[in-house]
């Protein structure tokens, strides 16, 4: 349980920090080049999860890309298949449109002239950014990072390729609970204790997060 919720914590967080500024200029760029980063980020969409975990498997797997370099550059191996460090990867670049997505369309709501506003009053681009933009961007920010942890704290997939069955998470431990021991009471009572744990966490984010919105504002 304590690994699961570890894992989508970090995951959240990363996402957050690539995502933000992905969005930024996403918004703020050229309306041409918009359309071409709109469609550069949600193209890995278009792929299936489990082509990307393969993807990635390869990658950094004992034949992997990573491992060669590491061992040409180090001449140590560098194998990360089955860590916690290739499930967070692989987490990562699966949810980082979802996050950028929902920061962008928080930025794009904020008008210009107040931005412009800032900056005829004498305020630096940073802070302007701080002052103005940041604030009003949180919004984007609250859902994009609850949207990323809920799925990534209920993943299967990636934890099951990346992990390679050694990175043992809840959704695993349910499946193989219900399907390989065929023990249906106790992989439902597991499932209602995640369930209500994750609704726990839920909560006093929200209400972390409401509380650093008002004084945000303040």
């Amino acid at each position: 349980m304590y690994r699961t919720f570890w894992l989508a914590g970090v995951t959240t967080v990363l996402t957050l920090v690539i995502a933000y500024p992905v969005a930024y200029h996403l918004t703020y760029a050229p309306r041409r080049r918009q359309r071409w980063l709109l469609m550069l980020l949600i193209s890995p969409l278009l792929v299936s999860l489990v082509v990307r975990g393969f993807a990635w498997m390869i990658l950094l797997g004992r034949v992997g890309l990573l491992n060669l370099t590491a061992q040409r550059l180090t001449g140590h191996e560098l194998v990360l298949i089955g860590t916690p460090t290739a499930i967070v990867i692989g987490l990562v670049h699966v949810y980082v449109p979802f996050m950028a997505l929902a920061i962008a369309g928080a930025l794009q709501n904020i008008p210009p002239e107040l931005i412009q506003a800032a900056r005829s009053l004498g305020a630096s681009p940073w802070a302007a950014f701080r002052r103005a933009v940041w604030p009003l961007s949180l919004p984007g920010g609250q859902a994009g990072t609850l949207l990323v942890f809920v799925l990534a704290v209920s993943s299967y997939v990636i934890p099951i390729l990346l992990g390679a069955s050694n990175v043992l998470v809840m959704p695993m431990l349910i499946v193989q609970t219900l399907l390989d021991a065929f023990n249906w009471p106790l992989g439902s009572a597991l499932s209602m204790v995640f369930f209500g744990l994750t609704a726990g966490v839920v909560t006093v984010y929200l209400r972390l997060v409401a509380r650093g919105m008002r004084w945000t504002r303040a």
